[in-house]
């Protein structure tokens, strides 16, 4: 089946090509190739490996990325240049194309990105998209977020620089002697990491009170804050899976429409020329004014006449069996 995201109608060994690529059985294929293609560039960094199987890893790389290549060139062919309509396609052509540039001289850099190939799970395995894509739909809430979490940040920061940073104890004046120190501390302690025993704690030795700035900045920032973020993200998942069940739909719908056309001239054109073979004959309107047409043979009609005439001769002989008793 074609991917949602690609809605080109497609016809002919374009769309056979395009079924094959998109089908369950070649993504399986490719996903295993990515897999196995992972663990050989990860052998490659264990220098005993690369002594004994180094050439087969070599010659196993090259063969793993030429049936990357022939993918792309089969989709490329399928859809044209509704190809670059899909991110995903445009993520796999980059990926593919960096692994086939020289990495020799000032370009040795590229060999160690060869491991980007990994990231094409991310396209190819659906469960994976659909999470990518609920990321990237979750991005404008997640700034609104975002833009609240700096904005509770930069006061607590103000406050604690004012309410601690003016104490001569070195640890106030490291934590929070200044705007950017406090904020930094802050963050910290959103985290949790030693956020009691290692911030909090030794201030309150100095500010018995100062659980009552800590306990509600963690609160706000580490729960409500997080469950914000996981909502946001949990709703634009279920928003990307909706928008594909309906993209996915119309596909369908789309390919289904053409191809009863495509049956529908095909019958058309059969019952035409049955109909002039054998002198078909067809039936009136039918009630309303719609044509109905019925197309009849010239044996059925001939039936019907032996069955009409048949019917005619029982008739007059009841009548005349009717007339005699009647007399």
């Amino acid at each position: 089946m074609v991917r949602p995201d690609l809605k080109t109608v497609l016809s002919g060994d374009r769309q056979a090509i395009a079924n094959y690529v998109e089908s369950d059985r070649f993504i399986g294929m490719i996903t295993v190739l990515i897999l196995i293609n992972a663990v050989t560039l990860g052998l490659e960094t264990v220098p005993s490996a690369m002594e004994r199987f180094g050439p087969a890893l070599n010659a196993l790389d090259f063969v793993i990325l030429l049936i990357f290549t022939i993918e792309l060139a089969l989709k490329f062919y399928a859809y044209r240049w509704d190809f670059f309509k899909s991110g995903w396609n445009v993520f796999d052509l980059a990926i593919v194309t960096i692994a086939w540039m020289p990495a020799t001289g000032g370009l040795s850099i590229l060999r160690a990105l060869r491991i980007l190939r990994v990231l094409r799970l991310l396209s190819v395995v659906p469960q994976m998209r659909r999470v990518i894509s609920a990321i990237g739909h979750s991005i404008p809430g997640m700034v609104a977020v975002i833009g609240v979490l700096g904005l509770i940040f930069y006061v607590s920061s103000v406050l604690a620089t004012k309410l601690f940073g003016t104490h001569p104890d070195p640890n106030m004046q490291e934590w929070f002697g200044t705007i950017g120190a406090s904020g930094y501390t802050l963050f910290q302690i959103m985290t949790l990491e030693s956020w009691s025993m290692g911030i909090v704690r030794p201030t309150m030795e100095l500010f018995p009170y100062a659980w009552i700035f800590f306990v509600p900045f963690i609160i706000v920032t580490s729960f409500a804050v997080l469950n914000l973020f996981i909502g946001i993200i949990v709703d634009a998942m279920q928003a990307v899976h909706r928008l594909e069940d309906e993209a996915e739909a119309e596909a369908e719908g789309a390919n289904s429409e053409g191809a009863n056309s495509e049956a529908g001239k095909s019958k058309a054109g059969k019952s035409g020329a049955g109909a002039s073979s054998a002198s078909a004959v067809e039936a009136p309107p039918s009630v309303g004014g719609v044509a109905d047409p019925v197309v009849i043979s010239r044996s059925d009609l001939q039936a019907l006449h032996a069955r009409f005439d048949t019917l005619t001769l029982e008739l007059e002989g009841l009548r005349a069996v009717v007339g005699k008793s009647g007399t």
